[in-house]
C-alpha cells in the first residue's frame, strides 16, 4: 500500500494510531527471505486485541522460527472501515501494510461468541470469500483458535480449519505443513487433518432429527478423526519482548502468566475446563519475565495473570521475591484472580503499589447453598472475615461480581445478594465509621460446551429481568452501585455457544445486514440479529433455553477437552445435590480425564493403579 495514500485517509479516522503499526519491539521480517507468511488476526480492535495474551505468544514463536512471518492485524472501528471501503482499499497488516489476501495463512483467535460477524467482516475488507466452500488454493489459509474453536460449528461454513487447544507447541506443525503442501489446497487439508488438535469442518458431515437435534456428526474423510483432542502445552512460555502500544490500551501494563489453568471445578467455568492441566511458570522465570518487560518495554506496572493466582505454589514467597527485588524502583504489581478469603486480603496488602484502589472479587451466588451447587464453595462466615480484614486495611472501595440464573437458583438467592451486599455495608461502616463504596456487576448465566451445565438450560428474558428488578429495588435503599448485562445479548452469547452448524446461515444473515462489533454495546443491534434468526426459520430458545438430554448428541459431540463426559455427567448430578468437588491439588484426584497430565495427578493416578 503506498505510504502516501495511506497517510492521507488516516487524516480522516480517530486514533489513526491503531493502523500505522511500527510499535516498540514489533518484528517486521524481510517479505522475500520467508516461505511462510501469517497474519495474526483479531475481531475486536487495537486496544482490546493488544490486550490479548495469545497474539503476542504466537507472534514470538511465529517470528522466532526460520521461513517464517507473523503480523498483526485487528478489526477496525467504522471510521476506518468507511475510509477503507470508500477508497477501495483492503484490510492491511501493521508491520508492513501488506494486504490481508497476500498471506498464506490468515489465523484467527477467538475467545468472545459475539465476535463472530466481525470475521466476516474482516475476511470481507481484506477481499476474501467469507465462505470456505467459495476460497481455493490462490486464497489465503483460513484458521480459527481460541475457546470458542471447543464448539466449532457456528463458523464451520466460514473457517477452513480450527485448531482445538493450545497452540504454543503445535503452530508450528501448521507452517512446516504449508511449506510442504500449500501448494494444493485438498492435499494440505487432508496433511492437517492427520495432525493433533486440527479439525477440518468439510470433511465432516451433520444429520438432524425430525425434532431438530442431531443424529449423528461423523466424518467423512478417510483422514479425518472422529474424535479431535484438545492440544495441551507441555510448558508455559512468558514473552519477553511484547509489542508495546502507541496508544492506551485496556490492560496497559505488562504481563506475565504466572499459571495456567485452574482446579477448583466451578461447574458453570467453561476456562476451569479447557486450560486443564494446572501448568505454573517456575518463580525464577517469573523474576526474569518481569526483569525483560521492565528493561525491553519500560513497564513499571506488573499483573501476575492466572485464572487462580492465589493458588500460585507459595504465591507469598513469589510477591516477597519479587518486592526484594525490586525494591525502590517504583515498581506495582497485581494480581486479577484472586478467591475472596482472609488470606487474599492480607497478600493484596502485601504487593508494593501506589494508592488503595479498588478490590474484585467474584461471590457468584448469595446464598451458601447455591455457591455449593455450583461449586464455588466460600462460606459467607469467611466472606465476612475477608471483608472485615479489606476495611480494617482501610480497602473501601469494592466490586463483586454476581451471576444469576444459576441452576437450581430461586428467588431467595437473589434475596440473598442483596441481603449480603447489606451486610457488606454495615460492616465497613462498624469498622471505619463510613459505608464503603460498593459496585455490583451481575452478568447472565451462559451454560456453556464441556462443562457441566453444559445440558442445563438458560432462564428466559422475562425471568432473568425479574431478577434484576428484586435486585434493584433492594440495593438501591443501600447506595449500591448495581449494573448487569442486558438479557438479550445474553441470549444471543448462549445461542451462539451451544449452536450448531445451521447458525452459519443466521450469523452470515446479521453480517450483511450491517453487525459487526457486537462486543461493542454501541453496536450491538438485536433487531438485526432477530431478524436474521426469524429469515432463517431459526428459534434462538432452541439452543438458549431448551435442557438437553443426557443423551443428546451435542454439536462439540467430536471436539474432546481431555475432561471426560462421565465426569461432567457427575458434576451436574451434584448441581441439584449440592455435594462439593475437592480440589485435586490439595486432595485425592478425581479422575476427570485429565489423569497423568498433571503431576500432581499423575503420582495419584499410580498410586489408585497400584
Amino acid at each position: 500500500m503506498p505510504t502516501n495514500t495511506h497517510d492521507a485517509f488516516l487524516r480522516n479516522v480517530v486514533k489513526p494510531a491503531r493502523y500505522i503499526g511500527g510499535e516498540w519491539n514489533s518484528m517486521p521480517k524481510d517479505w522475500g527471505d520467508v516461505r511462510v507468511h501469517v497474519a495474526l488476526a483479531f475481531p475486536d480492535i487495537y486496544e482490546v486485541g493488544m490486550s490479548n495474551m495469545a497474539i503476542p505468544i504466537l507472534y514470538e514463536i511465529l517470528n522466532n522460527a526460520n521461513g517464517v512471518l507473523a503480523e498483526r492485524v485487528y478489526a477496525p472501528w467504522p471510521d476506518m472501515e468507511e475510509q477503507l471501503r470508500l477508497q477501495g482499499l483492503p484490510l492491511y497488516s501493521l508491520e508492513t501494510r501488506r494486504p490481508l489476501q497476500e498471506f498464506d495463512i490468515i489465523g484467527f483467535s477467538m475467545g468472545y461468541e459475539l465476535s463472530c460477524t466481525t470475521v466476516l467482516n474482516m475476511l470481507d475488507l481484506a477481499g476474501l470469500p467469507v465462505f470456505s466452500r467459495d476460497r481455493s488454493g490462490r486464497h489465503p489459509l483460513i484458521v480459527a483458535g481460541g475457546s470458542c474453536a471447543m464448539n466449532p460449528e457456528p463458523m464451520s461454513d466460514f473457517i477452513d480449519i480450527f485448531f482445538i487447544g493450545e497452540a504454543e507447541d503445535a503452530v508450528l506443525s501448521l507452517t512446516d505443513a504449508y511449506q510442504t503442501y500449500g501448494t494444493d489446497r485438498d492435499e494440505l487439508l487432508r496433511r492437517l487433518a492427520e495432525l493433533p488438535g486440527v479439525y477440518v469442518p468439510r470433511f465432516y458431515k451433520t444429520s438432524y432429527k425430525v425434532d431438530g437435534t442431531i443424529s449423528s456428526l461423523a466424518p467423512i474423510h478417510i483422514n479425518a478423526p472422529p474424535v479431535i483432542e484438545r492440544s495441551v502445552a507441555r510448558q508455559l512460555r512468558p514473552v519477553s519482548r511484547p509489542v508495546v502500544p502507541f496508544i492506551e490500551v485496556i490492560h496497559d501494563r505488562g504481563a506475565v502468566e504466572i499459571q495456567r489453568g485452574c482446579s477448583r471445578g466451578c461447574r458453570f467455568c467453561q476456562a476451569g475446563v479447557l486450560y486443564r492441566p494446572v501448568r505454573e511458570l517456575p518463580e525464577n522465570e517469573i523474576l526474569d519475565a518481569i526483569e525483560c518487560l521492565a528493561h525491553n518495554c519500560g513497564y513499571n506496572t506488573f499483573s501476575l495473570v492466572s485464572l487462580s493466582s492465589g493458588d500460585y505454589s507459595n504465591i507469598n514467597h513469589l510477591v516477597n521475591s519479587i518486592t526484594h527485588k525490586y525494591s525502590g524502583d517504583g515498581i506495582s504489581l497485581s494480581l486479577p484472580s484472586l478467591r475472596l478469603d482472609k488470606s487474599s486480603i492480607e497478600l493484596i496488602d502485601s504487593l508494593p503499589a501506589g494508592r488503595k484502589t479498588t478490590l474484585t472479587f467474584a461471590p457468584e451466588a448469595g446464598s451458601d447453598r447455591l455457591r455449593k451447587a455450583i461449586n464455588k464453595w466460600i462460606p459467607q462466615e469467611s466472606m465476612m472475615e475477608a471483608f472485615a480484614s479489606a476495611f480494617e486495611k482501610n480497602w473501601m472501595n469494592l466490586k463483586l461480581y454476581f451471576m444469576i440464573g444459576l441452576p437450581t437458583e430461586t428467588l431467595d438467592d437473589i434475596v440473598a445478594i442483596a441481603d449480603l451486599v447489606e451486610s457488606v455495608g454495615k460492616l465497613g461502616k462498624g469498622i471505619r465509621g463510613r459505608p464503603p463504596r460498593v459496585r455490583i456487576s451481575v452478568s447472565s448465566f451462559i451454560p456453556k460446551p464441556h462443562t457441566p451445565c453444559q445440558w442445563e438450560a438458560q432462564e428466559s428474558e422475562d425471568l432473568l429481568n425479574k431478577k434484576h428488578l428484586i435486585l434493584q429495588a433492594r440495593l438501591r435503599r443501600s447506595g449500591v452501585q448495581l449494573s448487569w448485562h442486558d438479557t438479550r445479548t445474553s441470549l444471543l452469547e448462549a445461542t451462539l455457544s451451544r449452536g450448531d452448524s445451521r447458525l452459519g446461515a443466521v450469523i452470515y444473515t446479521a453480517w450483511k445486514k450491517g453487525c459487526r462489533l457486537d462486543t461493542w454495546s454501541e453496536f450491538l443491534d438485536f433487531d438485526k440479529w432477530k431478524q436474521s434468526f426469524s429469515e432463517c426459520g431459526i428459534d434462538p430458545s432452541f439452543y438458549a433455553h431448551r435442557r438437553r438430554d443426557s443423551d443428546e448428541i451435542m454439536p462439540w459431540q467430536h471436539i474432546s477437552s481431555g475432561v471426560s463426559t462421565a465426569f461432567l455427567k457427575a458434576e451436574q448430578h451434584k448441581i441439584s445435590t449440592g455435594d462439593l468437588t475437592s480440589d485435586c491439588r490439595y486432595a485425592d484426584c478425581n479422575l476427570c480425564g485429565m489423569q497423568g497430565k498433571q503431576p500432581s495427578c499423575r503420582a495419584r493416578a499410580q498410586l489408585l493403579k497400584s
